[in-house]
């Protein structure tokens, strides 16, 4: 479920550098969560994907 919500993350950020400063900060919040979700996943020992 944590993967899911990562990768969902990461497009969004992805799909904000496509569309410029529209959303730029928000984008980037979603962003730093993603990389938190993967990095508890590595410390927690499960797998990313």
């Amino acid at each position: 479920m944590l993967e899911l919500i990562a990768a969902v993350l990461v497009v969004l950020w992805i799909f904000g550098l496509v569309t410029a400063h529209t959303m730029g900060g928000f984008i980037h919040i979603l962003l730093v969560i993603a990389i938190v979700v993967v990095l508890l996943r590595i410390i927690q020992g499960r797998r990313i994907l």
